[in-house]
């Protein structure tokens, strides 16, 4: 479970890393794995601690694809849509894994459940098309692959 934004564990985090090269990073990650994303909060306080402007640091959390703006849902599900996966139907499962969940990418479920987001390569190219249930892999999906999902994140 993640915690609310909380400015004082959030200066914890930033100065675990005091005297470190290159602490941005490390940083962002330790603060998406507190508070479930990298809030604007964390961005200004990130910033000012670091002496680097705002842009900056949130040119790098936005430049990072695992990096969010707000919580995931319960369940992460990260279809592939790089070459080898369109060249496998990736696109026509992926438009119907959107359609089943009445989302689009980067969107959560209206009760929280799942959040849908693009990747570009699962390294299961010879699998294709392929996605990521929860950092557990799914290949050769198929539109059965859709009701497993389905019943995974319980819907």
């Amino acid at each position: 479970m993640h915690s609310a934004w909380n400015e004082t564990l959030a200066l914890e985090i930033v100065r675990r890393y005091d005297g470190r090269e290159g602490p941005l990073l490390p940083i962002l990650h330790d603060v998406q794995a507190t508070f479930g994303c990298v809030p604007v909060e964390a961005i200004r306080l990130i910033a000012t601690e670091l002496n680097l402007t705002r842009a900056e640091v949130h040119g790098v959390a936005s430049f990072y694809h695992d990096f969010r703006d707000r919580p995931a849902g319960r369940h992460v599900l990260k279809v592939c849509r790089a070459e080898a996966c369109q060249s496998m139907q990736g696109e026509a499962v992926a438009e119907q894994v959107l359609k089943h969940f009445g989302v689009g990418w980067g969107e959560t479920t209206s009760d929280g459940a799942l959040t849908i987001e693009a990747t570009y390569c699962l390294g299961l190219c010879a699998c294709a098309p392929s996605a990521m249930l929860d950092n557990t892999p799914m290949a050769r999906l198929d539109p059965d692959a859709i009701d497993e999902i389905a019943r995974e994140v319980g819907q």
